[in-house]
């Protein structure tokens, strides 16, 4: 990949772009998720060769969920390009102003980054999701997608091109460009030392990607996280409702990052809670449990084994869940906030006091009460779409929407003033 030329290109786009206005790029948009659904049957094909070679290459079926593609997963990628023409270009906004006492008027508005890089693994829908939130934000964007589904986003890509082509000169077609297939990796290297050239770069998948960009980059990073998430079941919590929320957290999508890794229990409800939890996991989840939930859950007829230290802190990102008694709140909080990845950790209380405590004291980005985990995503939020989940504290925390790929500047107007 030559990476000079690439950025060139795409700066281009990127400076073509900042000087639209949001119904110009609302309409490429509405273009491109034309295209989308009319060559459906194109992506579904290609994405079903990314399928087959990974169940050849043994890819977890879990993992296989998330790489997949169908009608109605096509018909979400368009629902949430939508949903990001419907919202409000932040390019421009005024997010702060006033005047000084030598007369000077100052605004702080809302500008694009520039050219912005996503590295993922997997998940294709996180090709139209990025270019979306990028274009409506004013910025070009290059992807790098993984092997695995480079046959999905090269169709995918296809398609976005061909929409910002069918939109005239409301299209800016050099705003988007996907790395080619590129197994060595080369091109990850170049990305990351693009200095100059890409202006923010940010992993999407898992702990290892994480941190090789993260360590390796040359470039602003905006991390996202691996999801480490925990559901605590609290004293006097109720255990229907717990149970049922713990089978949404970790079963619904167990290969998604905001699905849960721990079931904490509070020991006073182990004997009660945990046969309720096992009719409702039956026999489809392996739960690695503590000695205290070992001896409850064998004999509630679990598909069970002890647990090892590893298990804890562990994103296992398939139908394996850790369970550990703990005596109360307090330890509850500690053991999240030594275990967590900072993503998403919930709390199953009748106890409003308990319930402030978790939120104010748990160090994460989404911190819920009596609900799953699986509700953190851009899409749910109302974003339309998501750049990722950012497990960070500076800039942007939790599901990044269209806000996350904008920077602000200062304006100054004066009538000649001179600093004394």
């Amino acid at each position: 990949m030559d990476i000079k030329k690439v950025c060139e290109d795409l700066r281009g786009g990127a400076q073509k772009l900042s000087a639209m206005s949001a119904s110009e790029k609302n309409y490429a948009l509405e273009c491109v998720a034309r295209s989308i659904d009319i060559n459906r049957k194109k992506i579904i094909q290609a994405n079903e060769l990314d399928v087959k070679n990974a169940r050849e290459s043994a890819m977890s079926e879990a993992l296989i969920e998330r790489l997949s593609l169908d009608d109605k997963k096509i018909d979400s990628m368009i629902d949430g390009i939508k949903v990001v023409i419907a919202q409000t270009d932040p390019v421009g906004e005024v997010a702060a102003g006033w005047t000084t006492e030598t007369g000077l008027e100052i605004k702080q508005i809302r500008v694009p980054l520039g050219v912005a890089c996503i590295i993922y693994e997997s998940r294709p829908n996180v090709t139209v999701d990025a270019f979306a939130l990028a274009y409506k934000s004013g910025n070009a964007i290059l992807l790098r997608g993984s092997s695995s589904a480079i046959h999905s986003n090269t169709a995918l890509i296809s398609s976005i091109k061909q929409g910002l082509t069918d939109a005239g000169e409301n299209g800016v077609v050099n705003a988007v460009e996907l790395c080619e297939e590129d197994k060595t990796h080369e091109d990850v290297k170049q990305i990351l030392n693009a200095v100059g050239l890409i202006d923010i770069v940010l992993p999407r998948g898992g702990k290892k990607l994480i941190k090789t960009v993260s360590e390796n980059a040359k470039i602003p990073v905006i991390e996202t996280g691996s999801g480490v998430c925990h559901l605590y079941v609290d004293e006097g919590a109720d255990l229907e409702m717990a149970a049922t929320v713990a089978q949404n957290a970790k079963m619904q999508r167990p290969g998604a990052c905001n699905a849960i890794e721990t079931l904490l229990v509070n020991e006073k409800e182990i004997e009660a809670f945990l046969p309720l939890l096992v009719k409702k996991l039956g026999d489809k989840v392996l739960l690695k449990a503590d000695e205290k939930c070992f001896a409850v859950l064998e004999k509630s007829g679990a598909k069970v084994e002890k647990a090892s230290e590893d298990d804890f802190g562990f994103e296992f990102l398939d139908f394996v869940l850790a369970v550990k008694a703990v005596s109360d709140v307090n330890e509850a909080i500690d053991f999240i906030n030594t275990h967590n990845t900072k993503h998403s950790e919930s709390i199953i209380t009748n106890n409003r006091a308990h319930a402030r405590l978790f939120q104010q004291k748990i160090d994460a980005a989404c911190v819920y009460v009596n609900a799953s985990t699986r509700f953190t995503d851009g899409g749910v939020f109302g974003f339309g779409a998501e750049l990722g989940i950012s497990t960070q504290k500076m800039h942007a925390r939790g599901p990044m929407g269209i806000k996350a790929l904008t920077t602000t500047k200062f304006l100054i107007d004066g009538d000649g003033q001179v600093r004394k």
